[in-house]
């Protein structure tokens, strides 16, 4: 499958699905409360970091990095200093507790994952693999966002270029290790956060010794080549440990996510409808709307009325005069409008509104649009693999999914546990909260079911019980219509950074991005020559146009040019020529690291990242590219 975008900030509205935002507390200055603005960093291997205090997390939208907001820090250290002056301590000093701290100095961050993102956030050790400005970016992020400890492992000294591409570097630090440098600058970011570095080249270190990413919890890799990239998703994936790639190139970029499987509850979509049963109430719920009828002869006690009973009742009345439990045709919804606008009472003949009935006329489409039925994503799930043959080491989310599917099937409308919430409502207070309970009610009654379920298929596997909490389960049942799992290939050592199997419509999407008539042409072109590129590193030892300054030679042009169109043909892709002028680009560019597209890659790695540690919202399932040249993105999936 392929997603294309094309306008101005293609990546920002890609970023906008979850809106993270910046918010540098006082303690994230640089040097802040330092006399030495650069602190002690260890070396040596990660183990040599100890545990830290826990802090809750944001994440910054990419253009936010770049500019520094003192009006948000003075506001945020004057929050701080709040929070500070709440309780005093045993010497008298005013003190704040870690818990309020961190919700002073993240909230922004806690308002979109919430306390137990959070926590998962602080538990998390990441690894990152070159310290570059597209690593330094992505992990700079994280380390705002409160991880638990990071590692950065680099190889290289800081050279003059490094000092135009990468804000974690000033000119002090000329002919010192490039991983210590980026570490340090870190850790001035956030004091609760553990760093160190280990000085070594990462495709050396991968081969030597892939032990040692056994203990992290994320791996960033950064500006690796296809080789590199592929040995690494090896070792990680068979230790079930994420894997993240960005890489800048010249005016383009792309991230992957690497992953064997990535089971997600909470995925957050932007929209989403409750599921108030307005066709298939449950007994206590319709004989609360049974109890209208007579509620509508007095004035005041129809105008407190929910409008989610006001629908039920409207729903069963249209069921039992036209045999049907819903409305279908667009006269038949009108017709079911026009009902319930009857209901408003009239002086002297003019209609008198009231609010709980405009509502219910409003969400009059709930009753037609809404479901309990399992969705069809959720139904997939129930007929995978994983679900079908439990095993001692099922996750609890499989157990969890295998448990619904018996919910399921055991009751008779087929419907999914109850999820509990309902919206806001015109209503009195006491009839809001009468609805509130009878719905919480039920969601609990059917959460208890489900967990019983649980325990049960979990056992008959020779699974822990004890792995299955009834927290999970009731965040599963809550989330039942949203479960995601995502999963995906292994890298190919020499392939392209997308997915080319034919039997799922990989190569198809990549010959029709490359036969398009405007940009997404360009933008898929450069897919295919940035994995070319790596092949003629691999003769070389160099990127092609790497020692021309701003000449462009013809000749590594028309070489990068054959290697790309022998990998097409490797894939399967024929009839289809590559733009010449794509390929003058790339080899015009050098292979060169940019910090505008790095930054922009970073945050896009790092926003990844934190969906995969959170466990909520849904990964790119695939490979992103994004062009600068044409503001064009492209998602093969």
């Amino acid at each position: 499958m392929l997603s294309v975008s094309r306008y101005g900030h293609s990546c920002g509205s890609l970023l906008h699905a979850t809106c993270f935002e910046i918010n540098w507390g006082a303690a994230h200055a640089p040097g802040h409360g330092k006399t030495d603005p650069r602190p002690e960093v260890t070396s040596g291997h990660a183990a040599d970091r100890t545990p830290l205090a826990c802090h809750d997390s944001l994440l910054p939208t990419f253009i936010e990095q770049i500019y520094y907001c003192k009006t948000t820090l003075a506001s945020q250290s004057a929050l701080m200093a709040s929070a500070e002056a709440g309780s005093p301590s045993s010497s008298g000093a005013p003190t704040c507790s870690p818990a309020r701290e961190s919700r002073v100095r993240y909230d922004r961050g806690m308002r979109i994952w919430g306390a137990e993102g959070q926590d998962a956030l602080e538990r998390a050790s990441v690894c990152l693999l070159h310290a570059g400005p597209t690593g330094a970016e992505a992990l700079k992020n994280l380390v705002l966002g409160g991880i638990r400890s990071f590692t950065v492992v680099d190889g290289e000294r800081v050279g003059p270029q490094d000092l135009g591409n990468n804000f974690m570097i000033d000119q002090d630090a000329l002919g010192r290790p490039r991983a210590e440098v980026v570490t340090a600058s870190l850790k001035e970011l956030n004091e609760a956060v553990g760093g160190s570095y280990v000085v070594d080249e990462p495709a050396q270190l991968i081969s030597s010794n892939p032990s040692f990413f056994h203990e992290y919890d994320l791996v960033i890799g950064a500006q690796l080549r296809c080789s590199d990239a592929a040995a690494l998703d090896a070792v990680c994936r068979e230790r079930g440990i994420p894997l993240i790639l960005g890489r800048a190139y010249g005016l383009v970029g792309l991230v992957q996510v690497c992953v064997a499987e990535h089971c997600v509850v909470e995925s957050k979509p932007d929209n989403t409808i409750e599921d108030l049963r307005l066709t298939e109430p449950w007994p206590e719920l319709a004989e609360a709307a049974a109890q209208v009828d007579a509620g509508l002869l007095d004035d005041h006690v129809r105008g407190h009325v929910p409008y989610a009973l006001l629908l039920i009742r409207a729903a069963a009345a249209w069921a039992a005069t036209h045999g049907a439990p819903f409305p279908r045709t667009s006269a038949e919804k009108a017709d079911f409008k026009e009902g319930l606008r009857s209901l408003q009472r009239c002086i002297e003949g003019v209609p008198v509104e009231e609010e709980n009935i405009t509502e219910a006329i409003a969400n009059a489409h709930r009753v037609w649009s809404g479901s309990s039925a399992p969705t069809p994503e959720l139904v997939r799930l129930f007929q995978d693999e994983a679900c079908q043959h439990l095993r001692a080491g099922s996750s609890p989310f499989w157990i969890c999914v295998a448990a619904l599917s018996r919910f399921v099937a055991s009751n008779a409308a087929g419907a999914l546990p109850l999820e509990g919430n309902i919206p806001d409502m015109h209503a009195g207070s006491q009839e809001f909260l009468a609805l509130q309970r009878l719905y919480r009610a039920k969601a609990e009654a059917d959460a208890q079911e489900v967990e019983g379920l649980a325990h049960d298929v979990a056992g008959a596997a020779g699974a822990s019980v004890s792995r299955v909490t009834s927290a999970y389960v009731r965040s599963v049942c809550k989330n039942a219509r949203r479960l995601r799992v995502i999963r995906c290939p292994a890298l190919h050592p020499d392939g392209l950074p997308v997915r080319t199997e034919p039997e799922k419509g990989g190569t198809d999407a990549l010959r029709q991005a490359l036969a398009s008539e405007d940009a997404t042409a360009s933008t898929a072109a450069f897919s295919v020559l940035v994995p070319a590129a790596d092949r003629y590193y691999r003769t070389h030892q160099r990127f092609p146009g790497s020692l021309h300054g701003s000449e462009v030679p013809e000749g590594e042009v028309s070489q990068l040019h054959a290697i790309a169109q022998g990998l097409l043909a490797e894939s399967g892709i024929s009839g289809v020529h590559l733009p010449e002028d794509a390929t003058t680009e790339l080899v015009r560019w050098g292979g060169a690291e940019l910090h505008c597209v790095a930054a922009i890659i970073g945050s896009i790695a790092s926003q990844e990242a934190i969906k995969l540690l959170t466990g909520q919202f849904v990964p790119l399932a695939g490979t992103l590219f994004y062009s600068t040249v044409h503001a064009t993105s492209l998602l093969f999936a």
